[in-house]
Protein backbone atom coordinates (compact mmCIF):
# COMPACT_ATOMS: atom_id res chain seq x y z
CA UNK A 1 0.00 0.00 0.00
CA UNK A 2 3.12 2.23 0.21
CA UNK A 3 3.47 2.95 -3.54
CA UNK A 4 -0.05 3.41 -3.74
CA UNK A 5 -0.12 6.29 -1.27
CA UNK A 6 3.42 7.58 -2.68
CA UNK A 7 2.19 7.58 -6.13
CA UNK A 8 -1.33 9.18 -4.90
CA UNK A 9 0.52 11.92 -3.21
CA UNK A 10 3.00 12.61 -6.10
CA UNK A 11 -0.34 12.97 -8.55
CA UNK A 12 -1.92 15.00 -5.82
CA UNK A 13 1.31 17.41 -5.40
CA UNK A 14 1.63 17.87 -9.25
CA UNK A 15 -2.23 18.40 -10.24
CA UNK A 16 -4.08 19.47 -7.01
CA UNK A 17 -6.59 17.16 -6.92
CA UNK A 18 -7.21 17.25 -3.69
CA UNK A 19 -7.51 20.52 -3.38
CA UNK A 20 -10.50 20.53 -5.95
CA UNK A 21 -12.41 17.58 -4.76
CA UNK A 22 -12.11 18.10 -1.27
CA UNK A 23 -14.73 20.79 -1.14
CA UNK A 24 -17.43 18.10 -3.11
CA UNK A 25 -16.42 15.27 -1.09
CA UNK A 26 -16.62 17.32 2.04
CA UNK A 27 -19.52 19.63 2.03
CA UNK A 28 -21.87 19.92 4.92
CA UNK A 29 -25.23 18.11 4.20
CA UNK A 30 -28.44 17.86 6.08
CA UNK A 31 -28.45 14.74 8.34
CA UNK A 32 -32.05 13.83 7.51
CA UNK A 33 -31.33 14.03 3.58
CA UNK A 34 -31.49 10.82 2.81
CA UNK A 35 -33.12 8.53 -0.18
CA UNK A 36 -35.51 11.32 -1.43
CA UNK A 37 -32.07 12.81 -2.44
CA UNK A 38 -30.60 10.12 -4.81
CA UNK A 39 -32.27 11.44 -7.93
CA UNK A 40 -29.70 14.21 -9.24
CA UNK A 41 -26.77 11.72 -8.95
CA UNK A 42 -28.42 8.98 -10.39
CA UNK A 43 -29.59 11.48 -13.26
CA UNK A 44 -25.67 11.69 -13.82
CA UNK A 45 -24.56 8.69 -13.56
CA UNK A 46 -27.11 7.70 -16.01
CA UNK A 47 -25.87 10.67 -18.56
CA UNK A 48 -22.17 9.04 -17.83
CA UNK A 49 -22.90 5.81 -18.91
CA UNK A 50 -24.74 7.28 -22.21
CA UNK A 51 -21.17 8.62 -22.31
CA UNK A 52 -19.36 5.50 -22.14
CA UNK A 53 -22.21 3.27 -24.38
CA UNK A 54 -22.56 6.20 -26.89
CA UNK A 55 -18.73 6.28 -27.23
CA UNK A 56 -18.26 2.69 -27.61
CA UNK A 57 -21.30 2.78 -30.22
CA UNK A 58 -19.30 5.37 -32.33
CA UNK A 59 -16.56 3.53 -32.72
CA UNK A 60 -18.34 0.99 -35.07
CA UNK A 61 -21.56 3.45 -36.36
CA UNK A 62 -20.87 5.58 -39.75
CA UNK A 63 -23.22 8.46 -39.66
CA UNK A 64 -24.05 8.18 -43.46
CA UNK A 65 -27.25 8.00 -44.83
CA UNK A 66 -26.12 4.87 -47.07
CA UNK A 67 -24.06 3.27 -44.27
CA UNK A 68 -25.96 4.34 -40.82
CA UNK A 69 -29.09 1.34 -41.27
CA UNK A 70 -26.07 -1.44 -42.15
CA UNK A 71 -23.77 -0.37 -39.60
CA UNK A 72 -26.63 -0.44 -36.97
CA UNK A 73 -27.39 -4.04 -38.40
CA UNK A 74 -23.83 -5.12 -37.65
CA UNK A 75 -24.07 -3.57 -34.19
CA UNK A 76 -26.85 -5.07 -33.27
CA UNK A 77 -26.29 -8.78 -34.29
CA UNK A 78 -22.40 -9.17 -35.56
CA UNK A 79 -20.48 -7.30 -33.80
CA UNK A 80 -19.19 -8.49 -30.16
CA UNK A 81 -21.38 -7.37 -27.10
CA UNK A 82 -22.75 -4.86 -29.64
CA UNK A 83 -26.40 -5.44 -28.61
CA UNK A 84 -25.80 -5.06 -25.08
CA UNK A 85 -24.10 -1.95 -25.70
CA UNK A 86 -26.96 -0.91 -27.83
CA UNK A 87 -29.86 -1.83 -24.95
CA UNK A 88 -27.51 0.09 -22.12
CA UNK A 89 -27.53 3.02 -24.34
CA UNK A 90 -31.76 3.11 -25.00
CA UNK A 91 -32.35 2.17 -21.04
CA UNK A 92 -29.51 4.58 -20.11
CA UNK A 93 -31.55 7.41 -22.29
CA UNK A 94 -34.79 6.05 -20.37
CA UNK A 95 -33.30 5.98 -16.56
CA UNK A 96 -31.69 9.84 -17.58
CA UNK A 97 -35.33 10.93 -18.61
CA UNK A 98 -36.79 8.98 -15.63
CA UNK A 99 -34.27 10.37 -12.74
CA UNK A 100 -33.95 14.13 -13.97
CA UNK A 101 -38.02 13.76 -14.09
CA UNK A 102 -37.63 12.24 -10.44
CA UNK A 103 -35.26 14.77 -9.34
CA UNK A 104 -37.95 18.12 -10.11
CA UNK A 105 -40.68 16.79 -9.02
CA UNK A 106 -38.77 15.71 -5.51
CA UNK A 107 -36.98 19.50 -5.32
CA UNK A 108 -40.51 20.63 -6.52
CA UNK A 109 -42.73 18.64 -3.79
CA UNK A 110 -39.86 20.28 -0.92
CA UNK A 111 -39.85 23.39 -2.21
CA UNK A 112 -35.94 23.43 -2.80
CA UNK A 113 -36.35 25.85 -5.47
CA UNK A 114 -37.21 28.64 -3.47
CA UNK A 115 -34.63 31.15 -1.94
CA UNK A 116 -31.41 31.26 -2.72
CA UNK A 117 -31.75 28.04 -4.84
CA UNK A 118 -33.63 29.85 -7.82
CA UNK A 119 -30.87 29.54 -10.28
CA UNK A 120 -30.44 25.64 -9.21
CA UNK A 121 -33.87 25.04 -10.50
CA UNK A 122 -33.56 27.08 -13.73
CA UNK A 123 -30.65 25.29 -14.51
CA UNK A 124 -32.45 22.30 -13.78
CA UNK A 125 -34.82 23.08 -16.38
CA UNK A 126 -32.36 23.54 -19.66
CA UNK A 127 -30.83 20.55 -18.21
CA UNK A 128 -34.19 19.07 -18.78
CA UNK A 129 -35.05 20.21 -21.90
CA UNK A 130 -31.00 19.23 -23.21
CA UNK A 131 -32.19 15.75 -22.16
CA UNK A 132 -35.04 15.12 -24.20
CA UNK A 133 -33.43 16.85 -27.25
CA UNK A 134 -30.57 14.22 -27.16
CA UNK A 135 -33.16 11.11 -26.59
CA UNK A 136 -34.70 12.60 -29.97
CA UNK A 137 -31.72 13.07 -32.13
CA UNK A 138 -30.92 9.75 -30.84
CA UNK A 139 -33.79 8.47 -32.05
CA UNK A 140 -32.82 9.42 -35.89
CA UNK A 141 -29.41 7.88 -35.78
CA UNK A 142 -31.45 4.37 -36.30
CA UNK A 143 -32.20 5.64 -39.48
CA UNK A 144 -34.84 3.70 -40.08
CA UNK A 145 -38.56 4.44 -41.99
CA UNK A 146 -40.29 5.41 -38.75
CA UNK A 147 -36.89 7.85 -37.02
CA UNK A 148 -36.99 9.69 -40.60
CA UNK A 149 -39.98 10.39 -40.68
CA UNK A 150 -40.04 11.97 -37.47
CA UNK A 151 -37.61 14.21 -38.08
CA UNK A 152 -40.06 15.30 -40.80
CA UNK A 153 -42.53 15.65 -38.05
CA UNK A 154 -40.11 17.82 -36.25
CA UNK A 155 -39.18 19.99 -38.97
CA UNK A 156 -43.15 20.26 -39.97
CA UNK A 157 -43.31 21.87 -35.96
CA UNK A 158 -40.56 23.75 -36.61
CA UNK A 159 -41.81 25.22 -39.63
CA UNK A 160 -44.97 26.68 -38.21
CA UNK A 161 -43.29 28.97 -36.01
CA UNK A 162 -43.66 32.79 -37.16
CA UNK A 163 -41.22 34.43 -39.16
CA UNK A 164 -38.02 32.27 -38.35
CA UNK A 165 -40.21 28.74 -38.71
CA UNK A 166 -38.73 28.16 -42.08
CA UNK A 167 -35.36 28.74 -41.36
CA UNK A 168 -35.32 26.83 -38.73
CA UNK A 169 -37.06 23.76 -40.51
CA UNK A 170 -33.96 24.14 -42.80
CA UNK A 171 -31.24 24.09 -39.99
CA UNK A 172 -32.52 21.19 -38.52
CA UNK A 173 -32.89 19.08 -41.61
CA UNK A 174 -29.68 20.86 -43.29
CA UNK A 175 -31.87 21.52 -46.47
CA UNK A 176 -35.38 20.97 -47.60
CA UNK A 177 -35.62 17.58 -47.47
CA UNK A 178 -34.43 14.42 -45.40
CA UNK A 179 -30.98 13.26 -45.87
CA UNK A 180 -27.16 12.46 -45.27
CA UNK A 181 -26.45 16.26 -44.18
CA UNK A 182 -29.84 15.69 -41.95
CA UNK A 183 -28.50 12.72 -40.03
CA UNK A 184 -24.71 14.34 -39.84
CA UNK A 185 -26.84 17.14 -38.67
CA UNK A 186 -28.30 15.21 -35.76
CA UNK A 187 -25.56 13.70 -35.62
CA UNK A 188 -23.71 16.47 -34.47
CA UNK A 189 -26.19 17.71 -31.70
CA UNK A 190 -26.42 14.06 -30.30
CA UNK A 191 -22.98 13.54 -30.27
CA UNK A 192 -21.24 16.65 -29.60
CA UNK A 193 -23.48 19.84 -28.93
CA UNK A 194 -25.96 18.41 -26.60
CA UNK A 195 -23.39 16.71 -24.30
CA UNK A 196 -20.79 19.86 -24.14
CA UNK A 197 -24.21 21.79 -22.88
CA UNK A 198 -25.23 19.00 -20.35
CA UNK A 199 -21.37 18.73 -18.86
CA UNK A 200 -21.35 22.76 -19.16
CA UNK A 201 -24.61 23.23 -17.26
CA UNK A 202 -24.22 20.34 -14.67
CA UNK A 203 -20.93 21.98 -13.71
CA UNK A 204 -22.71 24.67 -13.08
CA UNK A 205 -25.76 23.03 -11.48
CA UNK A 206 -22.84 21.45 -8.96
CA UNK A 207 -21.30 25.15 -8.46
CA UNK A 208 -24.53 26.30 -7.43
CA UNK A 209 -25.29 23.63 -5.36
CA UNK A 210 -21.68 23.82 -3.18
CA UNK A 211 -22.84 27.42 -2.97
CA UNK A 212 -26.28 27.47 -1.72
CA UNK A 213 -25.67 23.90 -0.32
CA UNK A 214 -28.51 21.19 -0.68
CA UNK A 215 -31.93 21.92 1.20
CA UNK A 216 -32.63 20.51 4.44
CA UNK A 217 -35.81 18.24 4.35
CA UNK A 218 -39.08 20.98 5.09
CA UNK A 219 -41.20 20.96 7.80
CA UNK A 220 -44.28 22.55 8.66
CA UNK A 221 -44.38 25.92 10.45
CA UNK A 222 -40.89 26.49 9.04
CA UNK A 223 -41.24 29.11 5.74
CA UNK A 224 -38.40 30.44 3.82
CA UNK A 225 -37.81 34.02 5.01
CA UNK A 226 -34.81 35.54 2.28
CA UNK A 227 -33.70 37.88 5.20
CA UNK A 228 -32.62 35.37 7.72
CA UNK A 229 -32.53 32.19 5.82
CA UNK A 230 -29.01 31.72 5.11
CA UNK A 231 -27.77 32.39 8.55
CA UNK A 232 -30.57 29.96 9.96
CA UNK A 233 -28.96 27.38 7.28
CA UNK A 234 -25.34 28.07 8.14
CA UNK A 235 -26.47 27.33 11.76
CA UNK A 236 -28.56 24.09 11.05
CA UNK A 237 -24.82 22.90 8.87
CA UNK A 238 -22.70 23.57 11.80
CA UNK A 239 -24.72 21.98 14.01
CA UNK A 240 -26.10 18.67 12.92
CA UNK A 241 -24.94 19.07 9.10
CA UNK A 242 -22.94 15.52 8.14
CA UNK A 243 -19.65 15.46 5.05
CA UNK A 244 -21.53 14.30 1.96
CA UNK A 245 -18.59 10.99 2.02
CA UNK A 246 -18.97 9.37 3.02
CA UNK A 247 -22.39 10.09 4.85
CA UNK A 248 -24.71 10.71 2.55
CA UNK A 249 -22.80 9.81 -0.45
CA UNK A 250 -23.13 5.93 0.25
CA UNK A 251 -26.51 6.13 -0.96
CA UNK A 252 -26.05 7.79 -3.84
CA UNK A 253 -23.52 4.77 -4.82
CA UNK A 254 -26.00 1.76 -3.72
CA UNK A 255 -28.80 3.64 -6.14
CA UNK A 256 -26.42 3.95 -8.81
CA UNK A 257 -25.07 0.64 -8.61
CA UNK A 258 -29.04 -0.80 -8.61
CA UNK A 259 -29.87 1.71 -11.92
CA UNK A 260 -26.68 0.15 -13.27
CA UNK A 261 -27.54 -3.32 -12.68
CA UNK A 262 -31.49 -2.88 -14.22
CA UNK A 263 -29.93 -1.16 -17.05
CA UNK A 264 -27.74 -4.26 -17.71
CA UNK A 265 -30.31 -6.91 -17.06
CA UNK A 266 -32.93 -4.84 -19.39
CA UNK A 267 -29.80 -4.45 -22.21
CA UNK A 268 -29.00 -8.37 -22.03
CA UNK A 269 -32.64 -10.35 -21.66
CA UNK A 270 -34.70 -7.48 -23.15
CA UNK A 271 -32.44 -6.21 -25.97
CA UNK A 272 -32.15 -2.93 -27.91
CA UNK A 273 -35.12 -1.72 -29.85
CA UNK A 274 -35.64 -3.87 -33.19
CA UNK A 275 -34.63 -1.45 -35.89
CA UNK A 276 -37.89 -0.94 -38.47
CA UNK A 277 -37.79 -1.13 -42.33
CA UNK A 278 -35.17 0.78 -44.17
CA UNK A 279 -35.97 4.46 -45.04
CA UNK A 280 -37.54 4.66 -47.99
CA UNK A 281 -38.63 7.90 -50.15
CA UNK A 282 -41.65 6.03 -52.25
CA UNK A 283 -43.33 4.58 -48.93
CA UNK A 284 -45.46 7.40 -47.75
CA UNK A 285 -46.30 7.09 -44.33
CA UNK A 286 -46.91 9.55 -41.37
CA UNK A 287 -47.41 10.04 -37.62
CA UNK A 288 -44.13 8.07 -36.40
CA UNK A 289 -44.58 6.96 -32.54
CA UNK A 290 -41.55 8.47 -31.15
CA UNK A 291 -39.95 6.63 -27.86
CA UNK A 292 -41.65 5.99 -24.78
CA UNK A 293 -40.99 9.35 -22.81
CA UNK A 294 -42.25 11.57 -25.72
CA UNK A 295 -45.27 8.98 -26.62
CA UNK A 296 -47.52 11.22 -24.45
CA UNK A 297 -46.63 14.05 -26.64
CA UNK A 298 -47.55 12.07 -29.28
CA UNK A 299 -50.80 11.71 -27.83
CA UNK A 300 -51.65 15.00 -26.72
CA UNK A 301 -51.30 16.34 -30.77
CA UNK A 302 -53.47 13.30 -31.73
CA UNK A 303 -56.32 14.42 -29.87
CA UNK A 304 -56.09 17.96 -30.64
CA UNK A 305 -58.84 18.95 -32.28
CA UNK A 306 -58.51 19.32 -36.18
CA UNK A 307 -57.04 22.89 -36.92
CA UNK A 308 -55.59 23.45 -33.57
CA UNK A 309 -52.51 21.56 -33.85
CA UNK A 310 -50.66 24.18 -35.67
CA UNK A 311 -51.09 26.36 -32.49
CA UNK A 312 -50.56 24.24 -29.89
CA UNK A 313 -47.09 22.69 -31.54
CA UNK A 314 -45.51 26.34 -31.48
CA UNK A 315 -46.39 27.97 -28.18
CA UNK A 316 -47.58 24.85 -25.71
CA UNK A 317 -43.40 23.96 -25.18
CA UNK A 318 -42.39 27.89 -24.96
CA UNK A 319 -45.42 28.25 -22.49
CA UNK A 320 -44.68 25.10 -20.32
CA UNK A 321 -40.86 26.39 -20.46
CA UNK A 322 -41.43 29.34 -19.20
CA UNK A 323 -43.81 28.54 -16.39
CA UNK A 324 -40.96 26.55 -15.36
CA UNK A 325 -38.49 28.43 -15.42
CA UNK A 326 -40.61 31.59 -13.55
CA UNK A 327 -41.28 29.48 -10.76
CA UNK A 328 -38.82 29.96 -8.41
CA UNK A 329 -38.68 33.69 -9.14
CA UNK A 330 -42.38 34.44 -8.58
CA UNK A 331 -42.53 31.72 -5.21
CA UNK A 332 -39.65 31.88 -3.95
CA UNK A 333 -40.77 32.38 -0.29
CA UNK A 334 -43.12 31.20 1.94
CA UNK A 335 -43.61 27.41 2.93
CA UNK A 336 -41.86 24.67 1.84
CA UNK A 337 -43.59 21.37 3.37
CA UNK A 338 -46.00 18.99 1.03
CA UNK A 339 -48.23 19.77 4.03
CA UNK A 340 -48.55 23.22 3.53
CA UNK A 341 -48.76 23.35 -0.47
CA UNK A 342 -51.74 20.75 -1.03
CA UNK A 343 -51.60 22.72 -4.77
CA UNK A 344 -47.91 21.60 -5.63
CA UNK A 345 -48.81 17.61 -4.64
CA UNK A 346 -51.76 18.03 -6.59
CA UNK A 347 -49.75 19.80 -9.43
CA UNK A 348 -47.19 16.68 -9.47
CA UNK A 349 -49.98 14.38 -9.37
CA UNK A 350 -51.79 15.66 -12.06
CA UNK A 351 -48.90 16.06 -14.34
CA UNK A 352 -48.01 12.42 -13.32
CA UNK A 353 -51.68 10.99 -14.17
CA UNK A 354 -51.84 13.51 -17.54
CA UNK A 355 -48.70 11.99 -19.03
CA UNK A 356 -49.48 8.55 -18.23
CA UNK A 357 -53.18 9.11 -19.53
CA UNK A 358 -51.85 10.46 -22.34
CA UNK A 359 -48.87 7.89 -22.98
CA UNK A 360 -51.62 5.09 -22.64
CA UNK A 361 -53.45 6.67 -25.66
CA UNK A 362 -50.56 7.43 -27.71
CA UNK A 363 -49.79 3.40 -27.23
CA UNK A 364 -53.60 2.48 -27.99
CA UNK A 365 -53.54 5.19 -30.41
CA UNK A 366 -56.02 3.61 -33.48
CA UNK A 367 -55.67 7.53 -35.14
CA UNK A 368 -51.52 6.15 -35.96
CA UNK A 369 -50.24 3.66 -38.60
CA UNK A 370 -49.50 0.28 -37.06
CA UNK A 371 -45.44 0.40 -38.35
CA UNK A 372 -45.01 -3.50 -37.27
CA UNK A 373 -47.90 -4.76 -39.36
CA UNK A 374 -47.26 -7.74 -41.11
CA UNK A 375 -47.63 -8.87 -44.84
CA UNK A 376 -50.98 -10.50 -45.34
CA UNK A 377 -50.57 -14.37 -44.96
CA UNK A 378 -51.82 -16.15 -48.54
CA UNK A 379 -55.55 -17.66 -46.85
CA UNK A 380 -56.31 -14.11 -46.49
CA UNK A 381 -55.04 -13.08 -49.57
CA UNK A 382 -56.56 -15.97 -51.43
CA UNK A 383 -54.26 -16.37 -54.30
CA UNK A 384 -50.50 -17.69 -54.45
CA UNK A 385 -50.15 -15.68 -57.85
CA UNK A 386 -51.32 -13.51 -60.54
CA UNK A 387 -52.89 -9.93 -59.74
CA UNK A 388 -54.83 -10.36 -56.49
CA UNK A 389 -51.19 -12.08 -54.92
CA UNK A 390 -49.15 -9.01 -56.66
CA UNK A 391 -51.77 -6.36 -55.33
CA UNK A 392 -51.77 -8.02 -51.64
CA UNK A 393 -47.99 -8.08 -51.31
CA UNK A 394 -48.44 -4.11 -53.05
CA UNK A 395 -50.41 -3.62 -49.97
CA UNK A 396 -47.85 -4.31 -47.48
CA UNK A 397 -44.84 -2.87 -49.59
CA UNK A 398 -46.87 0.52 -50.14
CA UNK A 399 -47.83 1.05 -46.89
CA UNK A 400 -51.19 0.72 -47.01
CA UNK A 401 -51.42 -2.09 -44.15
CA UNK A 402 -49.99 0.00 -41.70
CA UNK A 403 -53.60 2.22 -41.73
CA UNK A 404 -55.88 0.18 -43.13
CA UNK A 405 -57.38 -3.71 -41.31
CA UNK A 406 -58.34 -6.93 -43.73
CA UNK A 407 -59.94 -9.45 -41.94
CA UNK A 408 -58.42 -8.10 -38.90
CA UNK A 409 -54.76 -7.59 -39.89
CA UNK A 410 -53.19 -3.97 -40.04
CA UNK A 411 -54.04 -0.61 -38.69
CA UNK A 412 -56.99 1.25 -38.25
CA UNK A 413 -56.13 5.14 -38.89
CA UNK A 414 -57.85 4.09 -41.92
CA UNK A 415 -61.15 2.33 -42.65
CA UNK A 416 -61.49 -1.69 -42.56
CA UNK A 417 -61.07 -2.68 -45.97
CA UNK A 418 -62.40 -6.03 -45.71
CA UNK A 419 -65.75 -6.13 -47.50
CA UNK A 420 -64.24 -2.84 -49.87
CA UNK A 421 -65.12 -5.04 -53.05
CA UNK A 422 -68.71 -5.20 -52.36
CA UNK A 423 -69.52 -1.29 -51.92
CA UNK A 424 -67.02 0.56 -54.48
CA UNK A 425 -66.59 0.38 -58.13
CA UNK A 426 -62.98 -0.25 -59.40
CA UNK A 427 -62.85 3.57 -60.54
CA UNK A 428 -63.91 4.65 -57.46
CA UNK A 429 -61.38 2.56 -55.89
CA UNK A 430 -58.14 3.95 -58.42
CA UNK A 431 -59.47 7.79 -58.20
CA UNK A 432 -58.96 7.25 -54.46
CA UNK A 433 -55.68 5.50 -54.32
CA UNK A 434 -54.42 8.51 -56.99
CA UNK A 435 -55.80 11.05 -55.67
CA UNK A 436 -55.87 10.65 -51.48
CA UNK A 437 -57.61 12.68 -49.48
CA UNK A 438 -58.12 13.88 -45.67
CA UNK A 439 -55.08 12.07 -43.89
CA UNK A 440 -54.43 9.50 -47.08
CA UNK A 441 -51.65 10.51 -49.16
CA UNK A 442 -51.99 10.75 -52.47
CA UNK A 443 -50.06 7.51 -54.62
CA UNK A 444 -50.44 8.39 -58.20
CA UNK A 445 -46.40 9.32 -57.87
CA UNK A 446 -45.65 5.86 -55.85
CA UNK A 447 -47.50 3.49 -58.10
CA UNK A 448 -47.20 2.32 -61.42
CA UNK A 449 -49.87 2.12 -63.58
CA UNK A 450 -49.56 -1.76 -63.57
CA UNK A 451 -49.05 -1.58 -59.77
CA UNK A 452 -52.05 0.39 -59.66
CA UNK A 453 -54.03 -2.23 -61.04
CA UNK A 454 -52.56 -5.10 -59.36
CA UNK A 455 -53.77 -3.26 -55.98
CA UNK A 456 -57.12 -2.39 -57.09
CA UNK A 457 -57.67 -6.24 -58.37
CA UNK A 458 -57.12 -7.23 -54.83
CA UNK A 459 -58.86 -4.76 -53.28
CA UNK A 460 -62.39 -5.54 -55.47
CA UNK A 461 -61.37 -9.01 -54.14
CA UNK A 462 -62.17 -8.17 -50.42
CA UNK A 463 -65.80 -9.32 -50.06
CA UNK A 464 -65.48 -10.32 -46.45
CA UNK A 465 -69.10 -9.94 -45.20
CA UNK A 466 -68.35 -11.73 -42.42
CA UNK A 467 -66.09 -9.49 -41.19
CA UNK A 468 -67.40 -5.69 -38.66
CA UNK A 469 -69.76 -3.63 -41.06
CA UNK A 470 -68.00 0.30 -41.09
CA UNK A 471 -69.99 2.38 -39.14
CA UNK A 472 -72.56 5.38 -40.47
CA UNK A 473 -70.14 7.55 -42.18
CA UNK A 474 -67.13 6.12 -41.91
CA UNK A 475 -66.80 4.63 -45.75
CA UNK A 476 -66.87 8.56 -46.43
CA UNK A 477 -63.32 8.60 -45.83
CA UNK A 478 -62.96 6.20 -49.13
CA UNK A 479 -65.26 7.64 -51.36
CA UNK A 480 -64.00 9.38 -54.30
CA UNK A 481 -63.98 13.50 -53.74
CA UNK A 482 -62.88 13.50 -49.64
Amino acid sequence: MRWIKSTWNWIDDRTGLSEMLGPVMTHLVPHDAKWWYVFGSATMCAFMIQVFTGAALAFSYIPSAAEAYPTLQFISHDATFGSLLRGMHYYGASAMVLMVGAHMAQVFLFGSYKFPREMNWATGVLLLGFTLVMGFTGQLLRWDQTAVWSVVVAAEQAGRIPLIGTAIAHFTLGGTSVGGATLSRFFAIHVFAMPALIFAFTGLHVILVLRNGISEPPKPGDPVDPKTYRANYHRLMEKTGRPFWPDAMWRDIVFCVAMITVIILLAWFVGPPELGRPPDPSIVAANPRPDWYLLWYFGVLALLPHGSERYFMVFAPVLVGVLLIIVPFVWNTGERSPRRRPWAVAAVIATALMIGSFWIAGQKSSWSPVFDARPLPESIVGASSGPIAIGGRLFFDKSCIFCHAVQGQGGHRGPDLSAVGLRLRSDQIILRISNGGNNMPAFAGNLTPVELNELTAFLLSRKYEAHRQMTPGEDRYFQPGN
